[in-house]
């Protein structure tokens, strides 16, 4: 395990974070050495990206008074803080601070890029990644599914009194967007845990009802 401090932050890296990570990017077809190094300037990448968004989560935790600390583990990541009770706007704020920051990772990316003089294959190949990585990431996350990002902002505007709205909406969207993503890509995971959410949801209806 890695751990590190940022901005007075711990950070601490699990080892599923790369094993998850580099199933999304290809590792079980990477088999020449041009794979390989695209494969580990994928991780660097995913890893800069995912960072970058619990450290939206992080700051803005702290920008509140409270302690924080980033995990990254399987299929992403978490920003857990303590020492003071955040109210719904909030809660909010601090939840949607993750995407925002690699939102802005992207769009400063894409700018920059079209300035930027010709790369090599590996440092333009490198740059898209994490470029496509930040906004995709940050889109996916948005979702208004429990317990992704979108799914806790919706929950904060809506409040627990509507809790059951939120869940129908979680299933809804993760199931849609599970059939989407089916159909659209060749890597299953992300449908995977969509499927998951949309169940975790149903179950928490039943346990309501």
């Amino acid at each position: 395990m890695v751990r590190f401090t940022l901005f007075g932050i711990p950070v601490q890296v699990q080892p599923f974070f790369w094993i998850t990570l580099a199933l999304i990017g290809g590792a079980l077809d990477a088999r020449s050495p041009d794979a390989i190094l695209q494969l580990g300037l994928f991780l660097i990448a995913g890893f800069i990206s995912i960072l970058i968004h619990e450290l939206g989560h992080a700051l803005s935790a702290k920008w509140f008074g409270a302690y924080s600390e980033i995990t990254l583990q399987a299929f992403g990541g978490y920003a857990a803080y303590s020492g003071v009770r955040l109210n719904r706007p909030q809660n909010f704020l601090v939840t949607a601070a993750g995407p925002a920051f690699q939102i802005a990772l992207g769009a400063a990316l894409l700018v920059a890029y079209q300035f930027m003089p010709e790369l090599n294959p590996n440092a333009d190949y490198f740059v898209r990644e994490l470029m496509i990585i930040s906004f995709f990431w940050a889109i996916l996350n948005l979702l208004p599914v429990l317990p992704l990002d979108g799914g806790q902002m919706l929950n904060a505007i809506l409040g627990p009194k509507r809790i059951r709205i939120t869940l129908w909406i979680t299933i809804i969207v993760a199931a849609g967007t599970g059939l989407l993503l089916l159909h659209f890509t060749n890597n299953p995971l992300f449908a995977i845990f969509l499927a998951i959410f949309a169940w975790q949801a149903f179950q928490a209806l039943r346990e309501i009802r």
